[in-house]
C-alpha cells in the first residue's frame, strides 16, 4: 500500500492571530515544500486527502486564514484580502520558509499573489486550481457579485445568502458531473465553521473588499510574465464563478505552463484527486 505520512497540527501566533495549520513530515529533510492556500468557505480540512496523498514525498502546509476553520482573530481583526495575506506571510517567515510553491485555490489566488508580489524570491512555482486572476475566468455571476457595495440597498443580504448551507452545498455541487465522489462532510464542517461567533461578518467584509483582488489582475499578470514561474493549472470547467477562460488566460503570461481540465465544479480536487494528486507530485519533484 501507499506509504502514508505523519501529518501534524498546531497553532502559531501571528500577530495576535492564533493560525491553526497542518502538516505532512516527509521522509526526505530535501523533500519540496508545497504551501496550500484554501479557498472559501473552507479551510485547511480541503486538503487533509492530498495531504495524505502526496505528504510522504513531499512538505505539504496549509494554515487555516483569520476568520476561516481552526484560526482565532482577536476582537477588531480587520477582514482583508492585504491582511490575509499580511498573516500568511508572518506565518511564512515564522516557520522558516525559503523556498516553496504555492497551490493557489479561489481565495488563495489573490492572497498567494500578493505575497509572491511582495516575496518573490520565495516562489519556486504554482499549482492553480480554480484561483482567478484574470476578468476572463469570471462569470456573469462572480461579477455581480463583486460589484456589492456596503451602500447598495440588500447587497448584504445576497452575500449572507450564500454563507448558509444551502449556498455552500451549492457551491460544491454545481458543475460537478459525477455528485457521488462528494462527501457531504464537506460542505456539513465549512457551515459548522461559517456558524461561528464572528465569522458571518468576517466573510461579508471579504465579500465587499473582493473588488480589490480584481483592482490588481494586471500587476499580477504582469508579474508572472517578469518572474515566469513553473506553473500547473488544473481547473473544474463547471465552476459557476471562475470559467475555464480563467484557466486559459494564464498562458497569455505563461505559454510554458501546465494546463488540465476536468469535468469538474469549483472543488475540483473533491472529485479529481485520484487524478490531480499525481500531476502535482510530478510537477513538485521538477522542483527539486
Amino acid at each position: 500500500m501507499n506509504r502514508l505520512p505523519l501529518v501534524r497540527h498546531a497553532s502559531i501566533d501571528i500577530d495576535g492571530v492564533e493560525v491553526h495549520y497542518r502538516e505532512s513530515v516527509p521522509d526526505r529533510a530535501d523533500a519540496p515544500i508545497l504551501l496550500l492556500l484554501h479557498g472559501f468557505p473552507t479551510a485547511s480540512h480541503q486538503f487533509a486527502r492530498l495531504i495524505d496523498a502526496l505528504g510522504a514525498d513531499h512538505r505539504l502546509i496549509a494554515p487555516d486564514y483569520p476568520g476561516f476553520g481552526q484560526t482565532t482573530a482577536p476582537a477588531g481583526f480587520t477582514y482583508s484580502f492585504d491582511r490575509l495575506a499580511d498573516i500568511v506571510e508572518g506565518f511564512v517567515d515564522r516557520l522558516g520558509l525559503q523556498r516553496f510553491a504555492m497551490y493557489l485555490f479561489d481565495f488563495g489566488a489573490p492572497v498567494g499573489l500578493r505575497l509572491a508580489e511582495r516575496r518573490p524570491e520565495l516562489v519556486t512555482g504554482l499549482v492553480v486550481q480554480n484561483g482567478n486572476a484574470y476578468t476572463d475566468g469570471l462569470s456573469d455571476a462572480a461579477r455581480g457579485f463583486i460589484a456589492l457595495a456596503p451602500e447598495q440597498a440588500g447587497a448584504e443580504g445576497q452575500i449572507r445568502d450564500l454563507l448558509t448551507l444551502e449556498g455552500t452545498r451549492f457551491q460544491y455541487e454545481t458543475g460537478a458531473q459525477q455528485p457521488e465522489r462528494l462527501s457531504p462532510d464537506n460542505w456539513t464542517l465549512d457551515q459548522h465553521y461559517l456558524d461561528l461567533p464572528g465569522r458571518k461578518e468576517a466573510q461579508v467584509a471579504l465579500a465587499f473588499d473582493y473588488k480589490s483582488n480584481e483592482e490588481r489582475y494586471d500587476g499580477w499578470q504582469a508579474w508572472l510574465r517578469k518572474h515566469t514561474p513553473p506553473t500547473l493549472i488544473v481547473w473544474g470547467t463547471g465552476d459557476p464563478f471562475f470559467t475555464e477562460a480563467g484557466a486559459r488566460a494564464y498562458l497569455r503570461d505563461l505559454p510554458e505552463a501546465e494546463l488540465h481540465l476536468f469535468d469538474a465544479g469549483h472543488f475540483a480536487l473533491e472529485t479529481h484527486l485520484g487524478e490531480i494528486a499525481p500531476l502535482i507530485a510530478e510537477f513538485m519533484e521538477r522542483q527539486r
